[in-house]
């Protein structure tokens, strides 16, 4: 718990990222950032591009569409300053994520190999291999989703450690500080999951930048992600880089975040009892994908330590 936070209460996907990428080109206008390099007619989103003469990180993604952030996340090591005429760019789909600490979410591109897309990204093929189960290098898809886990990500099942792996953002886009101390209610240790038949593609904990990551849950067989416990629905909506959340308080100042929600199950101000689902999880070709996080007093903890 891609890279983060606009939020728009039952407001259309589209819609939001089209006001999203207004009041952010906007913004860089105002703030003389956007260039005035050429048109490059090739800057479309799914596209490869090579940068021309005069063409700048701003221009190109006022001309692609997309803000100047996500641009330079799908381009990682990419200087502003230091364009070079001839450097390849990725332009990002609207069906791409790139969250801070990833996963990356890769739309795969005519003649995309997993050695080319690791080596783009700065990750090992190996990775994207163990991130991509069932998706073999020899039977990638042009148009298909895959996970693009970063070099600090790990994978682990229910109770057990496993191969390297990884997933989306955080519930906060910024470093998020150490829990608070102190004994957890009594009904810490059975509270169920938030989903059935889960694994842990990405454990709770700190990245290489010592930054806590939110645990990121999946699921096969199920796409229902479900209240922990007893509460009451604090925020149902969406937020830039985590789609759909919900956020909900429960007793003893606790809080259980659900994100990348495909679909929300509940409004904010609604009371939900254990197990009441909250909303239908993201899919992609690995399964369903859910961002799970536990907060208390609005402080990141190990959901290990509340669930059973």
């Amino acid at each position: 718990m891609d890279q983060r936070t606009v939020a728009e209460q039952g407001s259309d996907p589209r819609r939001q990222r089209l006001n999203l990428a207004v009041l952010f080109l906007t913004a860089l206008l105002l703030a003389g950032c956007a260039g005035h390099g050429g048109w490059n007619s090739s800057v479309t989103p799914g596209n490869w591009i090579s940068v021309k003469r005069g063409d700048t990180l701003g221009e190109l993604a006022r001309q692609a569409g997309v803000p100047l952030k996500r641009l330079q996340r799908f381009n990682p090591g990419v200087k502003a300053r230091s364009l070079a005429i001839g450097q390849r760019l990725l332009i990002p789909t609207h069906q791409e994520r790139a969250p801070y600490g990833g996963p990356y979410r890769y739309q795969v591109r005519p003649g995309d190999t997993y050695s080319g897309i690791a080596r783009h990204f700065g990750t090992r093929t190996r990775r994207l291999s163990a991130g991509n189960p069932g998706i073999s290098a020899s039977s990638l898809r042009v148009g298909q989703v895959i996970q693009v886990p970063m070099k600090d990500a790990s994978v682990s099942r229910s109770g057990s450690s496993g191969a390297s792996s990884s997933s989306r953002s955080s519930a906060s886009s910024t470093p998020q500080r150490s829990a608070p101390s102190g004994p957890l209610p009594s009904s810490a240790g059975s509270w169920p999951w938030p989903i059935d038949n889960h694994r842990v593609t990405r454990s709770f904990g700190k990245d290489s930048r010592g930054t806590l990551q939110p645990m990121i849950l999946s699921s096969a067989s199920s796409d229902k992600a479900r209240a922990v416990a007893d509460g009451e629905v604090r925020f149902a909506g969406s937020m830039r880089q985590l789609g759909r959340v919900v956020i909900v308080h429960h007793a003893n100042n606790l809080q259980s975040v659900y994100a990348l929600c495909r679909s929300l199950s509940v409004s904010a101000g609604e009371s939900v009892s254990r197990g009441h689902t909250v909303c239908r999880t993201s899919t992609n070709d690995s399964g369903n994908e859910l961002l799970f996080d536990m907060r208390r007093a609005g402080k990141p903890i190990d959901p290990r330590r509340i669930l059973r």
